[in-house]
């Protein structure tokens, strides 16, 4: 193991990253929930520093893994994409240094269009098929009559895999962490230096499950179990679910999370039984939350990100660090760098993290004074680990732009690609990334053109919340001279990040 002169702690030589897709924050044992039962995820973070104030950068599911796997920001430059022509993800720098890289996932977004390229570069991958929308079967087992739906009156591809799961070992998720507690009791050891990625959907919807988890939070209720939750604010108000139905949703994602929690134990055990603990940083962290009925708010509409879905858990356990709490401000572009810094590579690509290990030995209280996290076409968030400033359009939310040679856009399966964001027209021109000297299409559009479905939802001001006093959010302070401080922050943000100036005339910033 590499030795940090400052502090004489020992950089470990392996890395293992585990990704829970969707996974809430404020509803793990460790951080404080009491509504499901979490024990091995809480068993973690008695050995781990648990981080708490951990924050979302790019969002939703592509630009989560965007900011974690390539280390910069996605959210202000396109929507949904893959590897650009002049960024590596750290594999590829990973490769050139001879680590091992391992990537197991049941995540059907790395496989699609629009998503691509993120697989390519580890040393092998391991796709455990059938989750959510992943293509995996033509047709349904002929004995099973299709999964229970909420609010879809469409054929989905998951009605095609559900039946061929006979148990509970037969599910994605369950199949991806078995498969990473074999990857690690065939390779430990084997290698000078390993890196392994588990990219688990769960606790992702659908939340479906079998036995004994399917009724475990909700056992009076009858019927098929609503594994489908509505993206929608206000579904209760708006009579789309009644508060029964609403119940047995969160009810649903709950046992999905214990299920997944009780595999992810069986990951925890391959750690234990093959000693890795003394030669490897575990690093457990998600993308992002999932509304379920917070401020009636479901999935992920296009709302301001609030603190369910932005303030998320990351937990490191580091060989010869104690365990404990770090409050310092983080975010998902900061990963990449912690795994840059650990196996001594660098990117080529200009990268916007600060890596987390100075935190784990002691060296800094914090690497970073602010962050900006945000959907594409959105609200531009501005976090300084006190306040939260959110910047809707100051008019219509124009003009949009995407800076990209990759054409791609959220992958759906009921529109067009034409339908969710138009191809290049004679209003694109040649520009350059940041940190970059390759030409990239520089694609404008203004409120006559079809974006991406979140970017279309209305929007209901600026919001700026001080979460040190109001965590819940429920006091708006936009209007009241912090946000002038804070709207200036964000515009000097933007200009050091050099963001498009379509984003500064689209938030009324120049």
């Amino acid at each position: 193991m590499a030795r940090t002169e400052e502090t004489g702690l020992k950089k470990p030589a392996n890395a293992v990253v585990i990704l829970l897709d969707s996974l809430n924050r404020h509803m793990l044992g460790a951080y404080g929930g009491t509504e499901f039962a979490t024990p091995h995820l809480d068993r973690f973070a008695a050995c781990a520093t648990r981080f708490t104030n951990h924050f979302t950068g790019s969002l939703p599911c592509m630009p989560a893994r965007h900011d974690i796997l390539c280390g910069a920001l996605d959210f202000l430059w396109r929507p949904w994409g893959s590897i650009e022509i002049w960024e590596d993800a750290i594999t590829y720098e990973l490769r050139a240094k001879g680590v091992t890289t391992q990537l197991i996932s049941d995540h059907p977004h790395l496989f699609e269009t629009g998503g691509e390229n993120y697989h390519v570069d580890f040393s092998a991958w391991d796709y455990q098929r059938g989750h959510e929308g992943d293509p995996w079967k033509t047709r349904p087992d002929p004995s099973w009559a299709g999964a229970p739906q909420l609010l879809f009156d469409r054929h989905m591809p998951y009605d095609n895999s559900r039946g061929w799961f006979k148990g509970e070992e037969d599910f994605p998720g369950p199949r991806t962490m078995g498969a990473a507690a074999r990857w690690i009791d065939e390779n430990a050891g084997h290698y000078d230096r390993f890196m392994l990625f588990v990219d688990e959907f769960d606790p992702h919807e659908p939340f479906d499950t079998p036995e004994p988890y399917a009724s475990m939070y909700d056992a009076d209720w009858e019927g098929p179990h609503l594994i489908w939750p509505p993206y929608i604010r206000g579904a209760i108000e708006k009579g789309i679910i009644d508060e029964r139905q609403a119940k047995q949703i969160r009810a649903c994602y709950g046992g999905k999370l214990t299920m997944i929690d009780a595999w992810f134990g069986k990951l925890l055990d391959a750690l234990d039984r093959n000693n890795l603990w003394d030669d490897t940083l575990v690093i457990l962290c998600t993308d992002h939350g999932h509304y379920l009925g917070e401020k009636d708010i479901w999935g992920k509409p296009g709302v301001p990100v609030y603190e369910p879905l932005g303030h998320i858990p990351l937990m490191l356990a580091h060989p010869g660090v104690a365990p404990g709490t770090c409050d310092a401000l983080t975010t998902s572009v900061d990963l990449f760098a912690t795994l840059a810094d650990l196996f001594g590579v660098e990117a080529r690509q200009r990268t916007h993290g600060k890596s987390l290990l100075p935190l784990l030995s002691g060296e800094a209280k914090s690497v970073r004074d602010w962050l900006l996290t945000g959907v594409w076409g959105r609200e531009v968030h501005y976090i300084d680990g006190t306040h939260k400033y959110a910047r809707a359009p100051k008019d219509s939310n124009a003009p949009l732009a995407m800076l990209s040679n990759r054409w791609s856009t959220m992958p759906t399966h009921v529109l067009t690609r034409e339908q969710e964001l138009p191809l290049p027209d004679d209003r694109a021109f040649l520009d350059r990334m940041p940190g970059s000297n390759v030409p990239v299409i520089h694609q404008p559009w203004d409120e006559s053109d079809a974006v991406p479905f979140w970017a279309r939802a209305k929007f209901t001001g600026n919001h700026l919340f001080n979460l040190s006093e109001d965590p819940e959010e429920e006091r708006n302070l936009a209007g009241t001279a912090k946000e002038k401080e804070l709207a200036e922050a964000l515009e000097s943000a933007l200009r050091e990040l050099e963001a498009p100036e379509a984003q500064f005339t689209r938030l009324g910033l120049n």
